[in-house]
């Protein structure tokens, strides 16, 4: 039977006792891992949040009642101990644990709380299926690793915190209940009540609220936001997330980028010791696409992208050949010492792995350690081509060599996630490196080929490089952006861009989108009609805290990260939601859902 506190009060967490308290009386309190009855003598592992240590319950030394108590402990039932702190003896000591030299002498129990058998196993080994832990989340969260994880989350803020406060910006809540606007991911709807047949939505981002902050003059603004998109989740995307967002009047890139430099020098420093070199590294998107095939490079490995057209171009393989005529290009990768250990239908997996981003092969050529070659092309090429072509990779004896052909950003990109995939598959991505850095200058508008009009690259609200305002109307697909993402190991953190601050420009870029001036002014009357009493320069950033956690972790999801999150359909298994509502609380809403047969 569960009993009370009745004035007994913790003095320690668990892992607090140390080797200095060797002698005193504690009193503890938490859930029992585990419990081995040795005959006379118990051993009990109590947990809490900062650890374990372990109980001993002697029978020659407790009265009946208090040992019967011991006797009767199962796995997470909740107990209050008191006891003396005695040192083990040298065989029993526990390197793995960090109170393993030490243990609890008990003099008196009490059982705070019975459990059932849990349907997981509180042991951070433990493989139990995502989808159960997932139902069971609050038993899942009482595992060492997902409480280290939140811990750490929550001094990750702290320094997020503690740096924006300490540089004089000003922490500001923005609403959760907010308006409709194109561009982006899905938003999720929340019907009024007070307005029948109207919705507000849940932000994407504080975005336009945090430019009005600037022209209200608040100056430098921040806020630890959360977010919801909705769209489908993956491992390192979720329907609600939290980011830092900033803002700052008064700005270029640079004064921007220093600010976010700053935080992600805290966070490292006070949360792993590691000391980020500032600044941090930059590199334009067109750089960053044609050598590493990737607007996110992962830049803790080589491997770097070579185009070769004018070397294959008269080559004497046909396909090259082509390719050069019409304009696309040849670009390859060379894996170092890889030759011997790929076989040709590792080859072929590669070739069809490719194929997965639109191009239409993989070419390869392995330069075995023997000296004999093996390829998918080298037949075909006249032996002065095929000399240039491995002298301009730098591909040596013991090398592979890959290479694709097709129009320029889709053969990059296929050969941007073959060289993730190979720097995989050959241990080349070091968990324990971080490698930060910036990636600038990206294109202003892409192409969408479904509804043939251009579509913001970053947000309709970016600023173009001052140097390329005359191309608006005549190139529009050249215009760079004043924009910049912050990459760490391939993925990417969070990005910013200085923001249109004149209406003349902003309605320019509505224009360049595809919105008429009555469209924009329906849309986003609010803001241009803002932008007319006198609005400062103005740019800032945002990036997912989720995200920084889950690289800070070494996790593979950020489920890992998250208390609560949403599983791969978006669905709360805990709670049971998305859930129905009565019709009666749809009525006041006006809503009534029409559900295909």
């Amino acid at each position: 039977m569960a009993e009370f506190l009745n004035g007994w009060q913790r003095s320690n967490m668990c892992a607090e006792v140390t080797k200095s308290d060797v002698g005193q009386q504690k009193t503890l309190m938490g859930w029992v891992q585990r419990s081995r009855n040795m005959g006379g003598i118990i051993f009990v592992w109590l947990r809490d949040r900062s650890g374990m240590i372990q109980l001993v319950f002697n029978a020659d030394q407790l009265d009946a009642e208090t040992y019967a108590i011991a006797e009767s402990l199962r796995a997470e039932y909740v107990l209050a101990v008191r006891g003396v702190v005695a040192l083990r003896d040298a065989s029993a000591i526990n390197e793995d644990m960090q109170t393993g030299s030490i243990e609890i002498i008990a003099t008196e129990a009490r059982i705070l709380n019975v459990a059932e058998t849990p349907p997981i196993y509180i042991e951070d080994s433990a493989k139990d299926n995502e989808a159960v832990r997932l139902k069971y989340r609050y038993l899942d969260l009482r595992k060492p690793r997902l409480q280290k994880a939140l811990l750490m989350r929550a001094q990750v803020v702290s320094a997020i915190r503690s740096y924006m406060d300490s540089n004089g910006f000003v922490e500001i809540e923005t609403p959760m209940l907010t308006k409709n606007t194109p561009e982006g991911a899905r938003e999720f709807l929340v019907p009024s009540r007070a307005h029948p047949g109207e919705c507000y939505v849940l932000p994407q981002s504080p975005q336009i609220y945090k430019q009005l902050l600037m022209l209200a003059g608040m100056d430098k603004y921040y806020q630890v936001a959360r977010c919801f998109r909705d769209e489908d989740s993956r491992a390192d995307r979720q329907p609600e997330f939290t980011q830092l967002d900033l803002e700052m009047s008064f700005v270029e890139p640079q004064n921007v980028q220093h600010v976010v430099e700053g935080v992600f020098a805290s966070v490292f420093k006070q949360v792993k010791n590691i000391d980020i070199p500032l600044p941090l590294p930059r590199m334009t998107w067109k750089d960053a696409m044609e050598t590493y095939g990737s607007d996110k490079p992962d830049t803790r490995f080589d491997m770097t992208i070579h185009t070769v057209t004018d070397i294959v171009a008269h080559s004497g393989f046909s396909l090259f050949e082509k390719a050069a005529a019409d304009g696309q290009i040849v670009c390859g990768i060379t894996a170092k010492g890889a030759a011997d250990s790929l076989s040709r239908k590792d080859m072929d997996a590669l070739s069809e792995f490719v194929k997965t981003y639109h191009v239409k092969g993989l070419a390869w050529a392995a330069h075995n350690t023997d000296d004999t070659v093996r390829s998918s092309f080298a037949k075909f090429f006249v032996p002065e081509a095929m000399s240039a072509l491995l002298k301009q990779m730098d591909a040596e004896k013991g090398d592979a060599i890959f290479l694709i052909a097709d129009k320029r950003l889709t053969a990059l990109t296929a050969m941007g996630q073959l060289r993730l995939k190979l720097g995989e598959q050959f241990g080349l991505r070091d968990r324990d490196k971080f490698n930060l850095l910036w990636i600038t200058e990206f294109p202003l508008l892409e192409w969408d080929e479904e509804d043939q009009r251009y579509m913001a690259a970053h947000h309709p609200f970016t600023m173009p490089m001052n140097e390329d305002f005359a191309l608006m109307d005549g190139h529009p697909e050249q215009v760079r952006a004043k924009s910049y993402d912050v990459v760490l190991n391939g993925i990417e953190m969070g990005s910013g861009s200085i923001r249109i601050h004149a209406s003349d420009l902003q309605e320019k870029m509505f224009s360049l989108l595809g919105f008429s001036h009555d469209e924009a002014w329906e849309r986003f009357g609010f803001l241009l009609e803002a932008f007319k009493y006198g609005t400062p320069p103005h740019g800032g950033f945002a990036f997912g805290i989720d995200r920084l956690m889950m690289m800070l972790t070494g996790s593979d999801s950020l489920r890992e990260v998250i208390a609560f999150p949403k599983a791969q359909n978006a669905s709360d298994l805990m709670m049971g939601t998305p859930s129905q509502v009565p019709q009666k609380q749809l009525d006041l809403v006006r809503v009534r859902f029409v559900l295909d047969d």
